[in-house]
């Protein structure tokens, strides 16, 4: 069975059990809703059962059906938290998971220039920022909105844009 990671346990939070995680979802109020199972990526068959969730500045706190004291708590510290693959959602038109974004080639939609490969994704607001990699090592930023990503190609790990002025940083 394929797991995804969806969170890294920093710590423990109070003294009931319930842990700080950074993010590595594309969807947290979905991965950490009441009743969502997810596993450790050491133990896939340890499955933890959330029972709350909540944000907490740029971290998120769980609490799992499973774990009831610090001491439980303590004991997950630095493990990795996944997700089957049965236990994810279609997602709808024009939503992708970050594993199917990341490594996929960007060209020019117009002229089918290499663009660079897409090497990270940002989520600091209003719509996700893929951080573009050119075979130089150069780097740069693009939104992911409407006016900038005109297709989108999962299948062939192809995504075809048309950048704005600005953008792209070209000698």
């Amino acid at each position: 069975m394929q797991y995804y990671d969806v969170a890294r346990i920093l710590n423990t939070h109070g003294l009931n059990g319930e842990v700080k995680v950074t993010v590595i979802t594309d969807f947290p109020e979905e991965r950490f809703s009441p009743g969502s199972e997810l596993s450790l990526k050491d133990n896939p068959n340890f499955v933890l059962t959330v029972k709350s969730s909540r944000q907490f500045k740029q971290f998120w706190l769980l609490q799992f059906e499973e774990v009831s004291t610090i001491d439980d708590a303590e004991k997950l510290k630095g493990e990795t938290i996944v997700i089957s693959q049965e236990n994810q959602h279609e997602l709808p038109a024009g939503a992708y998971y970050y594993r199917d974004i990341l490594g996929c080639q960007v060209l020019d939609n117009e002229t089918n220039q290499d663009l660079g490969k897409i090497t990270g994704i940002e989520t600091p607001g209003a719509n996700d920022v893929w951080e573009i990699t050119e075979d130089s090592g150069n780097e740069y930023l693009i939104p992911y909105i409407d006016e900038v990503v005109k297709q989108v190609d999962i299948a062939n790990k192809k995504v075809y844009v048309e950048l704005l002025e600005g953008l792209r940083d070209e000698d």
